[in-house]
C-alpha cells in the first residue's frame, strides 16, 4: 500500500480533491490504481491559516510496482499492511485462564483467548455496564458511592467514562487489530480514518457490550460483582485465585486491574510479587468555554461547520517537573471519579457529539518515584491524602473544591464565576488550592498557566475554572514482568495500565492483545 502524505488543502476542500492531488503526485494513470481512499485527515491551524492535511492511501493494480516508490518522493511512502497472527502452542493448559479486570486490557485479552478456544474466566469487581451507569448516576445525583462499582471500576474500566480517545503514541501493529475490533462491534467506521479517533462514552457502551456477547458466545465467562482477593502460589507458580465468590483453580492469571486497584496491589506485595513505584501526575481539571478554545486554535474560522471541536495537548517543563494537559475532553464535562469513601477525585468525559458548552482537561504536575523513596505504598498514601483533603475542603459531602484561574494566580481563595459554569455534577465549593497541594504542585501549576495561555489563547482565561483533585492519571505502581510477560511468579501476567504498561484505552487494549498472543502461542486449550 502507498501513502501519499502532507496534502494540504483549505477547509472548503473535499475528499475527492485530496484524492485527485494524490493521483497527480503519484504520476500514474487511474487505470494503474486498484483502490484509493482518504486514510487520515488532520488540521494544521498554525499561524492562523487553517488547513486540512490529508493522507491518501492507494493500492496499485500491480502490487509489485509499489516498491518503486521507495525514496521517490518525501511525501510518498510504502506501507506494509499489518497482519496479526495468533498461533497455537503445544503445551496443554491444565485449567482455564483467568483474567482479573474487564477494562480495555482485560476485554481484548479475553476476546483473543476466547476466539482461540481457551474459554477464559473474567473477574470484574464492578457491575455490568448498564447497572454501572445507574450506580454512577446515583452517586452524581445523591452522593451514594459504591466503592466496588463506580467511574474507576466496572465493565469497560475507567475509560468508559472518558472521551473514548483511541489516540496513542505507541507504534504497534496491534493498534489496527484493536481499531478493527471496535468497529466490528459497533464503533463508527470513521474512527479508522481520523487523525485523532474517539468513540465517546455514549457509543463506547454498546461496543463493550457487543464484545462481551462474543466472548460469552465462544465459551468465555464474565463474573461481575466478583473481586480478586488473593492469589494462590505453590513452588513460585500461580495455582489458583481467591475471589469474593470462592476459589478458582488456574495456572495462568492475567492481571488487568486498572490503575486504582489499591487494595489488590498491597495483597500482591505481601505475596512476594516484584513491584515498584512509577511516575504519575496529580493536579486539577481545568474548564473553559469550548468556543474560546476553538478561537484560540482556529482564529477567525472558529465555528466553521467543516471544522471539528478544537482539541489541545499542552506542556511546560520547569526544572525536572513537567506540567501538562491530559485527557482533553472537547464539549465535555467534569465527572465525579471517587472510588473510596470520604474522598473527592475528578476526571473528564465527552459524548460522541462533543456538544457541551465547556471543554476540560486534566492539568497536572509530574511526580517521580524518588519523591516517595521508590516506595509505591507511599505514592498511594500521597494520592489518598490529596483525595481526603479535597473531600474536607469540599465540605465532606462529595462536592469538589474549586478556584477560578484569576484567584488561583493571585493567591486568593474561591471562585469568580462568569462565563464558565462548573459541570462537576455534585457541585463545587470555594477553596484555596494552597491548602490542598504541596507547595511544589501549586507553584508549578501557577508557573505553567500563563505559559500555556500564550501557546493557546483562552486556555487560562480569568474565569477558567480549576476543580480538584485529579490523582488517577496513571498507575503509581509497576508490576515487573520479564520478556515472556510473566512476573517473578510464573503464570502471573501483569497487563495494561494498572500494571504500569499502558496509558489510555488504545495502549491498554494493545497490551492485553500482546499478553494473550503470547499465551496462545505457548499453550493449547485444555479441552
Amino acid at each position: 500500500m502507498l501513502l501519499v502524505n502532507n496534502i494540504k488543502l483549505n477547509i472548503s476542500s473535499s475528499r475527492e480533491m485530496a484524492i485527485d492531488r494524490a493521483v497527480k503526485l503519484l504520476g500514474l494513470p487511474k487505470t494503474a490504481i486498484a483502490d484509493i481512499w482518504v486514510h487520515k485527515v488532520s488540521i494544521d491551524a498554525r499561524k492562523g491559516d487553517v488547513k486540512f492535511v490529508y493522507s491518501v492511501a492507494a493500492k496499485l493494480a500491480n502490487p509489485k510496482a509499489e516498491e518503486k516508490f521507495k525514496g521517490k518522493h518525501r511525501d510518498i511512502s510504502v506501507k506494509a499492511e499489518p497482519k496479526i497472527t495468533f498461533g497455537t502452542g503445544d503445551i496443554p493448559m491444565n485449567s482455564r485462564p483467568v483474567i482479573c479486570g474487564f477494562g480495555p486490557a482485560g476485554i481484548l485479552a479475553a476476546l483473543v483467548l476466547a476466539r482461540k478456544g481457551f474459554a477464559p474466566v473474567v473477574l470484574e469487581m464492578g457491575q455490568e455496564i448498564d447497572k454501572r451507569i445507574e450506580t454512577v448516576k446515583a452517586f452524581e445525583e445523591k452522593g451514594i458511592l459504591n466503592t466496588a462499582s463506580n467511574i474507576q471500576f466496572g465493565e469497560g474500566g475507567a475509560g468508559t467514562f472518558s472521551d473514548g480517545k483511541l489516540t496513542t503514541r505507541i507504534s504497534d501493529e496491534r493498534c489496527g487489530f484493536v481499531m478493527d475490533t471496535f468497529i466490528q462491534h459497533g464503533a463508527p467506521a470513521e474512527i479508522a480514518k481520523m487523525a485523532k479517533p474517539h468513540i465517546g462514552t455514549d457509543l463506547l457502551v454498546d461496543v463493550i457490550k457487543n464484545i462481551r456477547k462474543e466472548i460469552i458466545s465462544l465459551g468465555g465467562e464474565i463474573m461481575f460483582d466478583t473481586a480478586l482477593t488473593d492469589i494462590i502460589i505453590k513452588n513460585n507458580r500461580i495455582t489458583g485465585v481467591k475471589t469474593t465468590n470462592g476459589e478458582i483453580a488456574t495456572d495462568n492469571l492475567i492481571l488487568a486491574t486498572g490503575h486504582s486497584a489499591r487494595e489488590l496491589f498491597f495483597v500482591l506485595k505481601d505475596r512476594g510479587v516484584d513491584m515498584g513505584a512509577k511516575p504519575f501526575s496529580v493536579g486539577v481539571r481545568i474548564e473553559h468555554l469550548q468556543s474560546e478554545i476553538d478561537k484560540g486554535l482556529y482564529h477567525s474560522l472558529a465555528g466553521h461547520p467543516a471544522l471539528p471541536k478544537g482539541e489541545y495537548q499542552l506542556s511546560h517543563t520547569k526544572g525536572d517537573r513537567g506540567v501538562y494537559t491530559f485527557c482533553m475532553c472537547p464539549g465535555g464535562q467534569v465527572v465525579a471519579a471517587a472510588s473510596e469513601e470520604n474522598t473527592v477525585v475528578v476526571n473528564g468525559m465527552s459524548r460522541h457529539a462533543r456538544d457541551g458548552k465547556n471543554a476540560n482537561s486534566a492539568l497536572v504536575v509530574s511526580v517521580e518515584p524518588k519523591d516517595f523513596d521508590d516506595d509505591f505504598t507511599k505514592a498511594i498514601a500521597f494520592q489518598r491524602k490529596l483525595e481526603s483533603t479535597a473531600f474536607s475542603l469540599g465540605g465532606k459531602t462529595y462536592k469538589a473544591p474549586a478556584q477560578t484561574v484569576d484567584r488561583f494566580l493571585s493567591h486568593k481563595s474561591g471562585m469568580n464565576l462568569k462565563r464558565v459554569q462548573p459541570t462537576y455534577p455534585l457541585g463545587v465549593v470555594d477553596a484555596d488550592f494552597d491548602q490542598l497541594f504541596p507547595a511544589f504542585i501549586a507553584e508549578n501549576l501557577r508557573t505553567a498557566l500563563p505559559v500555556l495561555d500564550r501557546k493557546l489563547p483562552g486556555f487560562a482565561a480569568k474565569d477558567s475554572l480549576l476543580t480538584g483533585v485529579e490523582t488517577r492519571t496513571s498507575s503509581p505502581v509497576r508490576i515487573f514482568r520479564d520478556e515472556d510477560y510473566q512476573s517473578n511468579i510464573k503464570g502471573l501476567y501483569p497487563a495494561g495500565e494498572g500494571a504500569g504498561y499502558a496509558g489510555g484505552i488504545m495502549s491498554a487494549a494493545v497490551d492485553g492483545v500482546r499478553v494473550a498472543q503470547y499465551i496462545c502461542e505457548k499453550y493449547r486449550p485444555a479441552y
